[in-house]
């Protein structure tokens, strides 16, 4: 028998490994080979579905203990982890953390065969697997959701691949086949997808405005970097996206998403950056240092000509480099560099001296924007203090996290952002800083939608996740989640400033009463409540371990107080009266993701049938040309038909109405709704006469 429990440590922050290793451990050491490896991946506008295969072989001669480690993406909730135990797939069933050990305890004392999946922190899984006798296979499967970033019209998609296990070189090589299969689909259209890493390995296909896919397939693969995918849409969009799932029987639940685009403002704003750079010794590890080197460089060179700036390296204490506000001339950043270039890892980390050391650059006359580059590795027991000095910051100071690497307190930065009024960008080494740096950028100097309010008219919304949703950058969209009632149309009522002035709208949003095709909402929506939940309790303000549990069990969320067990048949679950909820959970995704693929496989055949049609038109045109007297033959004429011609956008199913501050659009997956944003008349009113004064006139 084959026991399987995932346990979870809120803090022990451990080096991981190479998108799952299988380590032979027990003391004996060596690396079991990676045989086989495919990902699937299908991104539904923003959401993102990724399933890996991987098959190990234990080439060694002897029966060994394994250790199965893998990091989890930013904002990515694993729904399941399934390991094939006498040729059956058996899913992982999450129970309360205590409950778990004792049953792998159990099993233990009686020697049948245990093994142990551990969530070592908020990113990184272990798995002890045992036995795996000589020269014998193990297949695993994990899947996963997650919102993709998405600033402006670019949407980034990271398999995280670039990192060691507990510190140790292990050989990263697959010795078999490594493939990964992309599939978008996007109610806006796509203007490009690319490979910020692997630009040489991927074969790009744009089937539908639409719809693009992208497949990349090695042998004998090298998988120590980190694979990036990048995609751009054809237009801005300023909307609000509705995705809906209401099982029958059941409540339903909503994704919303507002999202702004260029009709926010057309001016630009000079303003004074602080830039905050760790230094301190957790960051020698995974290249975070030189990561953030070409980060907060790339960020200066984008500054403007009225831009103030000044950089601070810190570990223990911070050390500036001009101790007052330069302007970002060549200079000043050929200094910048050479400061940067200086720096070594070492030391401890303590942010509240540097955050402090930033605060005091504060001008009354422009805004500060204070840019902390780190890992976020400092102290569990400082992290409290942290944010109540986050929240105390001067008035006109905004903060912004960008992390590093792989090994990211993710959670820790951006409740730091969120509550200093800002946002937490996450940069890859394998990503493009350059393209970073300028999106990071253009959403500081647009002026946002200040402290937007969501309201819905009717009592049957409930449950919203975030509370508090803060400020809209530009670029940059916020997403609400919610569980709803009976269907029907509900009133939802923004509201917040632009420059001051009030900015209002109110729009109709239909909730169905039957929809089944996106359940990943569901998981997504407990998430951002487990989410919420833990950083109350790291910011100091009682414990919520009861609610975590109960919506960790109920929605099968692997959390610090509930772990996951994959028991070698269904009648142990049954003897343990473990109720198999994400079983079932998982043969619902799963369907649901075969219809969106049955759509994709429609939209490929009419590419193909569309490339058939102008073939068959350029032949019949070539012939006519070639029988038509003083014509060039047919053979001399260059021949384009390996590229065909775009489908037409097939008809959109959003609905919006034109108001005065420009027209947007966009929709969300599967049956989108998108509403354009418009100022009310008043603050319509108040902008014009902010921008009058200005110069700029209103279009």
């Amino acid at each position: 028998m084959v026991l399987t429990a995932v346990f979870c440590s809120a803090w022990l922050a451990r080096p991981v490994s190479a998108a799952g290793l299988l380590v032979a451990d027990g003391g004996f050491g060596g690396v079991l080979e990676i045989k086989q490896q495919d990902v699937r991946v299908t991104i539904n506008n923003s959401i993102a579905v990724t399933q890996i295969d991987q098959i190990f072989v234990n080439t060694e001669n002897r029966q060994v203990e394994a250790l199965y480690t893998f990091p989890v993406p930013r904002e990515a909730s694993v729904s399941n982890f399934s390991m094939w135990i006498g040729g059956k797939e058996m899913i992982g069933e999450v129970v309360e953390k205590k409950r778990a050990k004792q049953i792998y305890e159990s099993y233990k004392q009686k020697r049948r065969d245990p093994g142990l999946l551990e969530q070592v922190d908020y990113k990184q899984f272990e798995m002890r697997i045992f036995p795996i006798p000589a020269g014998a296979e193990q297949r695993i499967r994990i899947e996963y959701y997650q919102q993709l970033d998405v600033d402006h019209d670019w949407a980034t998609y990271v398999y995280p691949l670039a990192t060691d296990v507990r510190g140790q070189q292990m050989d990263s090589r697959v010795r078999g086949r490594f493939s990964l299969n992309l599939d978008i689909k996007s109610e806006v259209p796509i203007k490009e997808l690319r490979s910020e890493s692997h630009a040489d390995d991927f074969v790009v296909v744009n089937h539908q405005p639409n719809y693009a896919q992208a497949a990349m397939e090695l042998t004998d693969g090298d998988l120590s970097r980190d694979i990036v995918m990048a995609v751009q849409t054809k237009r801005p969009r300023t909307g609000l996206d509705l995705v809906t799932s209401n099982p029958q029987g059941e409540d339903g639940y909503f994704m919303m998403t507002l999202t702004p685009g260029e009709d926010l403002s057309d001016t630009m704003e000079a303003m004074d950056y602080v830039f905050l750079m760790d230094v301190s010794g957790s960051m020698a590890r995974d290249d975070k240092l030189s990561i953030s080197r070409n980060s907060v460089l790339a960020f200066i060179d984008s500054l403007g000509p009225e831009d103030r700036f000044d950089c601070l390296a810190f570990n223990l204490a911070p050390t500036p480099l001009f101790k007052s506000l330069q302007s970002a001339n060549q200079d000043n950043l050929s200094k910048a560099g050479e400061f940067f270039a200086d720096q070594r890892a070492r030391g401890g980390t303590v942010l509240q001296p540097a955050l402090s050391a930033a605060y005091a650059y504060r001008d009354d006359d422009r805004p500060l924007n204070v840019v902390l580059l780190s890992d976020g590795m400092t102290e569990a027991g400082e992290q409290a203090e942290l944010l109540r000095l986050i929240q105390s910051r001067p008035a006109g100071v905004r903060v912004f996290c960008i992390g590093v690497g792989n090994e990211v307190n993710r959670p820790l930065l951006e409740q730091m952002a969120t509550q200093a009024g800002g946002l937490a960008a996450f940069v890859s080494t394998e990503d493009s800083f350059a393209r970073q740096a300028q999106l990071m950028r253009q959403k500081l100097v647009r002026p946002a939608i200040q402290n937007v309010n969501v309201q819905f008219a009717s009592g049957g919304v409930k449950d919203v996740e975030p509370r508090e949703l803060g400020d809209l950058f530009y670029g940059a969209p916020l997403r609400l989640f919610g569980r709803y009632g009976t269907g029907g149309t509900v009133e939802v009522t923004l509201t917040g400033q632009i420059q001051g002035a009030p900015w209002e709208q109110t729009v109709m949003m239909e909730l169905p009463s039957d929809d089944r095709g996106n359940s990943e909402i569901e998981r997504m929506w407990a998430s951002q409540r487990v989410a919420r939940l833990l950083g109350q309790e790291r910011a100091g303000k009682g414990s919520h371990q009861d609610e975590i549990v109960r919506l960790s069990e109920a929605y099968s969320i692997v959390s610090p107080y509930a772990s996951m067990l994959v028991l070698e048949n269904d009648g142990e679950y049954k003897r343990w009266k473990i109720e198999q909820r994400n079983a079932l959970r998982i043969q619902r995704d799963r369907k649901a993701r075969s219809q969106v693929q049955q759509k994709l496989a429609e939209l490929r055949k009419r590419t193909d049938e569309a490339f058939e049609v102008q073939r068959a038109e350029k032949l019949v045109t070539a012939q006519d040309a070639a029988a038509s007297p003083g014509n060039t033959p047919a053979a001399a004429q260059p021949n384009n038909a390996a590229t065909p011609s775009p489908m037409a956008t097939p008809p959109n199913s959003n609905r919006g109405v034109d108001l005065d501050i420009g027209s947007g659009g966009g929709g969300g997956a599967i049956e989108p709704f998108t509403a354009v944003l418009a100022l009310g008349s008043a603050g319509a009113a108040a902008l014009a006469r902010r921008r009058k004064k200005r110069g700029v006139e209103v279009q």
